[in-house]
């Protein structure tokens, strides 16, 4: 659903990238850098209920997600090693966000059935990113489908702030949605294969 505004957000941290770049940043430092501070900012704010602060600081270091590829495009540096640990990274990243809401809901929040809701949407959004990577690995597109990773992380990120402001169902409701778009999106990626594999010429050629 976000990744129509790629192209617009590639223009706004275009100048950053040069930036970096000429002061000798490279963009797997980016990346690592990028996660570290998503890790260490989930599992901290969260457990502990410093919602709207957590989500403040994660802001800053989500940055980095796009920057790194910007980095590696302007530089010439896109590699096969930099798609792989940036993808890896993305996925502990994503899973310290999930596991950190889990976290809030079983100590400052209370609530175990929320704590399980926030690991089951971790899971689907672990699967959601499987189908893709084990489809393309097959010879596939995988693209589309409901809810991407940046739609995953806007909606985690509006309930924690909302939560945190003392609107009290914004979290709940987002994991919610999130739980529903997680299963309605790992389905629609399931049928885009099993299509492709029945109709190669129509429905997903194979990659040469």
């Amino acid at each position: 659903m976000l990744e129509h505004l790629r192209s617009r957000w590639t223009k706004v941290m275009s100048p950053i990238a040069l930036a970096l770049l000429k002061a000798r940043v490279t963009p797997d430092m980016v990346t690592w850098a990028g996660t570290i501070g998503v890790v260490a900012v989930s599992l901290i704010c969260f457990p502990n209920g410093w919602l709207w602060q957590g989500v403040l600081l994660l802001l800053v270091f989500i940055f980095s997600d796009s920057l790194d590829g910007i980095m590696a495009r302007t530089s010439g540096r896109s590699s096969d090693w930099g798609a792989f640990l940036d993808s890896t990274l993305d996925r502990i990243a994503d899973g310290a966000v999930m596991g950190g809401l889990a976290l809030y809901f079983v100590g400052a929040g209370n609530n175990v059935w929320w704590a399980g809701l926030a690991l089951a949407t971790l899971v689907l959004g672990q699967v959601t990113s499987y189908t893709k990577a084990r489809g393309e690995s097959l010879g596939y597109e995988v693209n589309g489908g409901l809810a991407g990773r940046a739609d995953r992380l806007l909606l985690s990120l509006l309930g924690a702030m909302l939560t945190g402001i003392g609107v009290d169902w914004g979290l709940p409701v987002c994991l919610i949605i999130l739980a529903i778009a997680g299963v309605i999106t790992v389905a629609q990626r399931m049928m885009l294969v099993r299509r492709a594999t029945k109709a190669p010429s129509q429905a997903g050629e194979r990659l040469e």
